[in-house]
């Protein structure tokens, strides 16, 4: 290849924009769709991610100071007074449903017959279980698009890719030119929907893995005061007979 022909490849490439708003502006419909599902998808992972971070930092606080009010040695009557009907994190949630299901049961005189005594506890762990439950699937909305992104969207870059190649192998067959200025736009516009997929996916995966541990530990958490509690009732249940 002569220098002119040399200056002229050169001059035909620079003509393209190369930058990532040049590259989102030059390509295909298809590709513009691609980039934007998958930037879209990425701003609300980040969305997700803060929110349960924040979240989750958070309810560990408010378990440190319910905890703290709980085992002060304090009576659970005056706790459950002062935390009312609207508890703010789950193991308020938790106590408040076991109290409300103490109480209701001692309104009825329940505490002094001998075989509701029996069935009492079992009721009182049921209703701790189920309130763990709900708190759990409320503070873990969400989390499955993490896991979705994640899953999908390398796919969804790659689809882009596809497109951008047979974009690129199209104006070959169009300009009958195999130069670089004829296949580099489109291989460029394919790399960089691949690339949108990379930074949508990776840190989908690792908030989604990170995250889930985290509450894994919170639930254990939760389960072991559920436990506690329900010994607490069960004792002060075996000292009034």
């Amino acid at each position: 290849m002569d220098p002119v022909q040399t200056a002229e490849l050169a001059g035909s490439v620079a003509a393209h924009n190369m930058s990532m708003w040049g590259l989102f502006m030059q390509a295909d419909i298809i590709v513009k769709v691609v980039m934007i599902a998958l930037l879209g998808a990425s701003f609300w992972c980040w969305a997700i991610i803060f929110d349960k971070l924040l979240r989750l930092r958070s309810l560990w606080q408010k378990a440190e100071h319910f905890e703290e009010s709980f085992w002060s040695g304090g009576s659970l009557e005056d706790l459950y007074d002062r935390i009312g009907s609207r508890p703010i994190d789950p193991m308020s949630a938790i106590f408040v449903a076991a109290m409300r299901e103490w109480r209701r049961s001692a309104a009825k005189g329940l505490t002094e017959k001998e075989n509701a005594r029996v069935s009492l506890p079992q009721r009182i762990d049921r209703v701790m279980h189920v309130t763990l439950g709900r708190e759990m699937d409320t503070l873990e909305r969400n989390l499955g698009v993490l896991a979705s992104v994640g899953s999908t969207a390398p796919f969804i870059g790659l689809f882009g890719t596809v497109w951008g190649i047979m974009n690129s192998f199209q104006s070959i067959a169009a300009t009958k030119n195999t130069s670089l200025a004829v296949v580099a736009p489109g291989i460029a516009e394919a790399l960089f929907a691949t690339a949108l997929g990379l930074v949508a996916a990776i840190p989908a995966v690792i908030a989604y893995n990170k995250i889930s541990s985290d509450m894994d530990r919170y639930a254990k958490r939760l389960e072991n005061f559920s436990g506690e509690f329900g010994a607490i009732l069960s004792r002060q249940l075996e000292e009034k007979i």
